[in-house]
């Protein structure tokens, strides 16, 4: 039987609230008890049946139920956060949701144990990451092949103009000068001397280094990289220890740095500025080439 009511008054909201309450507890959804009774605020259709749980059918079945169950059966077999999230492909926040009511496990591992399993793990994660590393330095340097004349010379230029010395307006210095501490970069940097058919009776090589470090064995470092003898070295350049400073550059693989002055090179240096602004002027043009 239907009741009736005039729409917008609630004066015998009792008389409404046990009428919802009995079809709700009849087995009524709230669409149904709001058909019946002509409710059509939700506001107020949830104040009528406050307090009465919906009937069992209008529950849908939740799809993280079992594993809700699966995870606490997990947790109480001793399992991690970690080990139950790896083994049921959920989130750390899900599982930490579902089991935080129950008992810490137990720890299996003494806290040096734990600390010694982790050190472990980060060795072979580091182990890992230097494989990749390695192999896609391998990789890169096998794709470069060999250089042109060309491409020796461009590289040249460019690694110049980033390490090498440079004029400037207010002190004019049109002379070849390079310093740098890798090894690799001053062989390079001969190579593409050797390019420009600069011969090394050209070429005044000495040490920068600090003061305190072994001056002696720097000097036979770098004279076996340059491949020559230590005599052709000029009188190395030390740097005075400031006390207040707390160096960083010290232990064995400490040499300082590799200075060359390349005597009569104004011509060259010349060239060299040019061609870093032809690559300078040519780089926007194939850029705009390329793009679609």
């Amino acid at each position: 039987m239907r009741v009736t009511h005039a729409p917008g008054t609630y004066a015998d909201f009792e008389r409404l609230r046990e009428q919802a309450v009995a079809l709700r507890r009849a087995g009524y959804s709230l669409r149904q008890i709001r058909d019946e009774l002509r409710i059509y605020n939700n506001d107020i259709l949830n104040q009528l049946v406050k307090g009465e749980p919906p009937p069992a059918w209008t529950k849908r079945p939740n799809a993280k139920d079992d594993l809700r169950e699966k995870a606490r059966e997990l947790r109480l077999q001793g399992w991690t956060y970690n080990q139950i999230q790896a083994e049921l492909g959920c989130s750390k926040s899900s599982v930490s949701l579902w089991v935080r009511d129950l008992p810490h496990p137990e720890p299996k591992h003494t806290p040096e144990e734990q600390r010694a399993r982790m050190n472990a793990g980060l060795a072979r994660l580091r182990a890992s990451q230097d494989r990749d590393r390695t192999a896609t330095r391998e990789a890169e340097a096998a794709a470069i092949g060999e250089l042109s004349a060309r491409e020796l010379f461009i590289a040249g230029v460019a690694l110049y103009w980033a390490e090498g010395a440079k004029s400037k307006p207010y002190r004019r210095s049109e002379v070849l000068q390079f310093i740098n501490s890798d090894p690799n970069v001053i062989r390079l940097f001969l190579r593409w001397l050797e390019l420009l058919e600069v011969p090394r009776d050209r070429l005044t090589i000495r040490v920068c280094i600090h003061e305190r470090a072994d001056v002696q064995e720097a000097e036979n470092y770098w004279a076996d990289i340059v491949g020559v003898d230590v005599s052709a070295f000029s009188k190395a350049t030390l740097k005075k220890h400031n006390p207040r400073t707390v160096r960083k550059n010290t232990g064995e693989t400490y040499r300082g740095c590799l200075a060359i002055y390349v005597r009569q090179s104004a011509d060259l240096y010349r060239r060299m500025e040019g061609a870093w602004y032809g690559i300078v002027g040519a780089a926007p043009a194939t850029d705009l080439e390329n793009r679609t």
